[in-house]
């Protein structure tokens, strides 16, 4: 019993410890633009949800140990990490004041061409670069809502056309009173489907599942960024609850050991 016990106890701390984690790299970019917040999952794993009825109920061979099972499955359980899941939720919506930083308010995402490929980002720090491309604050193109290659899709600016510059709510980038492009602003079938990439930007798991298909009538705000959605404060709070929950485990680890010390050196002897 104290075996089992003390294998429960572990698996828990490591959840919490990787809980730990999760929620610290959430502060940690609580001011980075774009960023969503991530969230562990965990889950109870029961051997018994893996065995069939007669297995459970009654003992194949009942002088074999190895054959004997509990009826409620307590021969194995533990905290199994079932991984992390990212919020999407909308974030805060910051003033710059600059008509090339943008926001998307409400769903979708900024298609970018990185030397990777395209990636898919709401960090809308955007700037002209020496060659008149509209690119990210890294230099990356921003891609336009047309068809065609991805060099086809890079949104070029006409110095001829003058310096100024306009981007409308629907995504129309306009110089010198002259229609330039149409900004891509992409939905995801399923952002389950998503993976981080680093500085706010996400690619596909399997782009097998996935599809992209521009958002009919976008919404953006020129001069302003989207913040991250965390939250400090419930952050912390839930930092507090995962490092009490840690050490609740610490100390039923150190409890086990102790019946397991207890067993072997007092109870043995005893016994002989």
């Amino acid at each position: 019993m104290a075996a089992k016990g003390i294998y429960m106890a572990v698996s828990g701390a490591l959840a919490q410890s990787q809980r730990l984690d999760t929620i610290a790299n959430n502060i940690a970019n609580a001011n980075t633009v774009g960023f969503k917040r991530d969230q562990q999952t965990f889950r109870e794993y029961l051997t018994q949800l893996e065995k069939s009825e007669d297995m459970i109920r009654v003992p194949r061979i009942p002088a074999s140990v190895e054959s004997f099972y509990h009826l409620h499955g307590e021969d194995q359980s533990y905290v199994d990490t079932a991984g992390t899941y990212t919020d999407f939720s909308q974030g805060v919506l910051l003033p710059t004041g600059n008509k090339l930083d943008l926001a998307i308010d409400g769903d979708g995402f900024f298609e970018i061409a990185t030397p990777n490929g395209i990636r898919l980002t709401r960090k809308g720090n955007f700037k002209i670069d020496g060659n008149g491309m509209l690119v990210t604050s890294e230099g990356y193109p921003v891609l336009s809502a047309d068809e065609g290659a991805v060099e086809d899709r890079v949104i070029r600016l006409d110095p001829s056309r003058g310096d100024v510059v306009d981007i409308h709510e629907d995504g129309g980038v306009y110089q010198g009173g002259s229609f330039v492009a149409q900004i891509a602003v992409v939905k995801v079938n399923d952002q389950r489907n998503l993976r981080k990439m680093g500085n706010s930007y996400f690619d596909f798991i399997n782009d097998e599942q996935n599809s992209l298909a521009l958002v009919e009538q976008p919404t953006l705000r020129s001069g302003f960024l989207e913040g991250s959605n965390v939250n400090v404060v419930k952050e912390m709070t839930d930092m507090i609850q995962a490092s009490r929950a840690f050490e609740t485990n610490q100390k039923a680890i150190q409890a086990y050991d102790m019946i397991a010390d207890k067993l072997v050196n007092q109870v043995g002897k005893v016994s002989a």
